[in-house]
Parts: structure tokens; C-alpha cells; sequence
């Protein structure tokens, strides 16, 4: 949550105690009651979408991570099969341009390149292989490409889940503090005679503002700057 959604949540979570220390004032048939048993579950939402909001955040720092290491995998790969090609070339002029490595650091280009290895090099298996290329090459490229085909997927899967779990942060949000306004009624017309009780809600319901700016610097003076 961003400071703001924090603060928000904080003080519904103070709105909410303050319902459950005074439920014998607030049964479950009435206005109050059922305005605070919503609440509740309200704060139980958001204790949801905050949990999923980082969860999947790190997740996707995570595979930002796993995705570099499947990266650089496939492009030792597609060098190796490269290097070799222009060796092969020598006595078969052209070879070495049906493997020319991918510019750039696309990874969608890099899979294009990639698959395009994987078929282009079956005629000359043998031939690669006889340059001491690993005799599995072909199947050790096939599974670094799905290695960072995966990458990707858990990756974007993760980020899109963060960004749902924070989209329902704000719509819960919003829903508790539309229940805050109501109970704010109920609230200060049940204690109005009660000064102690109005102050303990006036309390719980406010919301902590941003932090001050910071002071400003003193000037430099003359002496400071000889």
C-alpha cells in the first residue's frame, strides 16, 4: 500500500475496534450494527489485497530476476551455435548466415532468433556435433527456450496480479470510507451527550496526514562560504 492507503486503512482498522469494544450499543439488527459488521469485513478484504498486493510483488521481483538467469542461458546457447557455424562456414559459404545473432536485448527477438536456431540447425546436427558441440545441444536449446518462455509467463502473471490486488485496494477502500461517513452519523448522534465517547471516535477516525516537509536548509552565510 502507498502511504495514503496505508493511513486510510489504519484508521478504518480504529473505526472497527471502536465498533467491537461498543457492541452491545450497536446490536446486529440496527443501522450501527450492521454498519460496522460490513466494516469488519471490509478490513478483512483489505488484510486480503495487501497480503496479495506483496506477495506478487516480490514474486515479480523475483522473476525479473529468474528471467535474466534464463536469458543469458538462451543466449549462450544461440552464441555457441553461432560460433560454431561461422567455423563450419569455411567449407559451406553462407552457413553462417542462416545463425546470426540477435541486436539488442529483446527477449522476444531472442526466442524468435532462438526457434529459428532449433529448426536451421537439424540438417547440420551432425556436423556440429562433430565440432565437439554437445551431443543433446539441440535438446538443451529447446528447453532453455521453454526456460525463458515460462520466465516471462510467471512473470507477467505476477505483475498483473499486482496490479489486480492493488486495483482492489482502492474499490475496498473507497467502500470503507463511504461506511466511515455513514457510521459517522450514527456514531455522534448515539454519544452526543457523551464528550468522552465522541473524543474516542474522533480519534480513531482521523487520518494521519502526509509527512511535513522537511525544514528548510539555513542559508549559507558569508562566513560559511569563505
Amino acid at each position: 500500500m502507498k502511504d495514503t492507503e496505508r493511513h486510510a486503512y489504519e484508521m478504518l482498522v480504529r473505526v472497527r475496534d471502536f465498533g467491537q469494544a461498543r457492541a452491545a450499543d450497536f446490536p446486529a439488527a440496527t443501522t450501527g450494527g450492521g454498519l460496522f459488521a460490513a466494516l469488519d469485513t471490509i478490513v478483512q478484504e483489505l488484510d486480503g489485497h495487501a497480503e496479495a498486493q506483496t506477495s506478487n510483488r516480490s514474486a515479480a521481483v523475483q522473476g525479473t530476476t529468474g528471467r535474466a538467469v534464463a536469458r543469458a542461458a538462451l543466449r549462450e546457447d544461440l552464441e555457441a551455435i553461432n560460433r560454431t557455424a561461422r567455423a563450419m562456414a569455411i567449407n559451406n559459404p553462407g552457413l553462417a548466415d542462416r545463425f546470426r545473432l540477435p541486436r539488442g536485448n529483446n527477449d522476444q527477438t531472442l526466442l524468435s532468433t532462438a526457434r529459428a536456431f532449433a529448426s536451421d540447425a537439424v540438417p547440420f546436427k551432425a556436423e556440429f556435433i562433430r565440432h565437439e558441440m554437445p551431443a543433446a545441444f539441440l535438446d538443451d536449446l529447446a528447453a532453455d527456450i521453454a526456460d525463458l518462455e515460462q520466465a516471462i509467463a510467471d512473470q507477467n502473471r505476477s505483475g498483473d496480479a499486482h496490479i489486480a490486488a492493488t486495483q482492489s485496494i482502492d474499490t475496498t477502500l473507497e467502500h470503507g470510507l463511504n461506511l466511515k461517513r455513514q457510521l459517522d452519523a450514527v456514531v455522534r448522534n448515539k454519544y452526543r451527550a457523551d464528550s468522552a465517547t465522541l473524543a474516542a471516535w474522533t480519534s480513531a477516525t482521523h487520518v494521519e496526514s502526509k509527512a511535513k516537509a522537511k525544514k528548510a536548509q539555513p542559508k549559507p552565510t558569508a562566513e560559511s562560504q569563505k
